[in-house]
């Protein structure tokens, strides 16, 4: 129950991170930089095969080749051994911190995960080198290096970002126009994105998702996504205080290539819709025989009616206690909801007795009006959650249906 748990509370990650925590290198954090020598990259990490993993992850490189030094500064290191660590995920008060290591090593866990890597140079003046150098220095102390993620707004492809933009002297202005929310493009979408070929995945953060994860987000909300810091900063300039204009990328060159394709295949094996549909034909076939028959088949309200009860039970909590962004509302609470759980026995009983269960026609009249309502309510629901609901609805109108021949 554990692992499961953690499962399905790790979908809600779905973000850029990286679960190794990488040596400390104190030296790299606390070396006074000689800035002719010093060169500065962004890195950007193909997607990997785990959850945490799907959206790919950003870093910085600093080589300082006076003083011998190859380090990359990280900030997805996390630790599911922490305690309570379930609870204050699900909660939205995980914490992540910086970490600092060698390249070398570095490298040779992305080329054992078989992931490629990029690497932007960043063309930054010795004065902005410095000052990110410090920054980052100052970030690395043991009392600033734990920082509370976010999923959406701040994670380890925004935080080296915004790194690079307080350490520019001037401005650094994007090509295109970075806070114009008119893009057609939302939370779910990239979400949507970058979990191709991972349909488990998509479908537990599509029922965790509410309705603010479809209002389009602008350019910059889109850069949680280390693919899009990796494209806008190819486009990007600085403007300087002198007011002399330069790219903010001088090169960028592929430094880890491993020859595996990119995550996104589709995958085999049953998709949820497949297995929705599956049991929402068992279901209607057994409901058929039940009434033919007369029989009330109760064994199966108490399956559906519980898991649906226990989903809805998640939700809830993520809708009223957590603090993740775009998880509330969430209009899936009319199908799952802990109800189903609270009334099950009362609901149960009046089944096998061959009673009308007024749960039961609530529960039909409630399902009826979100399935003819399905495409105008402000939500995008994956299309599994459509057979779920038919199965719950046929079981209530079942109840209904023998009573009603009873009387």
């Amino acid at each position: 129950m554990k692992q499961y748990l953690v499962f399905l509370l790790s979908l809600l990650t779905c973000l850029p991170c990286s679960s190794t925590a990488t040596a400390h290198t104190e030296r790299a954090a606390k070396a006074s930089p000689t800035a002719d020598s010093i060169r500065i990259s962004l890195l950007t990490c193909a997607s990997g095969e785990e959850i945490y993993s799907l959206f790919g992850h950003t870093a910085i490189r600093y080589e300082n080749y006076t003083r011998g030094i190859d380090a990359v500064f990280n900030y997805g290191i996390f630790n599911f051994n922490a305690p309570n660590f379930i609870l204050r995920f699900a909660l939205g008060e995980t914490d992540y911190q910086l970490g600092a290591g060698d390249y070398e090593r570095f490298a040779a866990e992305y080329y054992y995960l078989e992931r490629d890597v990029w690497q932007q140079e960043l063309n930054l003046t010795p004065a902005e080198k410095k000052k990110l150098v410090v920054l980052l220095e100052e970030n690395y102390r043991p009392e600033n290096r734990v920082y509370r993620y976010n999923f959406f707004y701040d994670n380890c492809a925004t935080r080296p970002r915004d790194l690079i933009e307080k350490s520019i002297d001037g401005t650094l202005q994007y090509a295109d126009n970075m806070t114009d929310t008119n893009t057609g493009t939302s939370f779910r979408d990239l979400l949507h994105k970058y979990s191709k070929g991972h349909p488990w995945s998509r479908f537990g953060m599509d029922l965790c998702m509410g309705s603010q994860a479809d209002k389009p987000i602008s350019r910059r909300l889109m850069m949680f996504v280390p693919f899009y810091v990796q494209d806008y900063f190819n486009t990007a300039r600085i403007i300087g205080s002198d007011k002399q204009v330069r790219p903010l990328v001088l090169n960028e060159e592929k430094i880890i290539t491993t020859g595996m394709e990119e995550t996104g295949q589709p995958s085999e094996g049953f998709t949820p819709l497949q297995a929705a549909l599956l049991l929402f034909i068992l279901t209607a076939a057994a409901t058929l025989y039940g009434i033919r028959r007369k029989k009330t088949l109760w064994g199966i309200d108490l399956v559906l009616f519980f898991a649906a009860g226990m989903a809805g039970c998640i939700l809830t909590f993520l809708v009223l206690f957590s603090q993740h962004p775009a998880v509330s509302p969430n209009y899936l609470l009319f199908v799952f909801h802990p109800l189903h759980l609270l009334c099950l026995p009362c609901m149960l009983n009046r089944v096998r007795k061959r009673r009308r269960s007024r749960y039961m026609l609530a529960n039909f009249l409630v399902l009826t009006l979100f399935i003819l309502l399905w495409l105008i309510i402000p939500q995008r629901f994956p299309s599994a959650v459509l057979p779920l609901a038919l199965c719950l609805l046929i079981r209530s109108a079942s109840n209904l249906i023998l009573t009603y021949d009873k009387k």
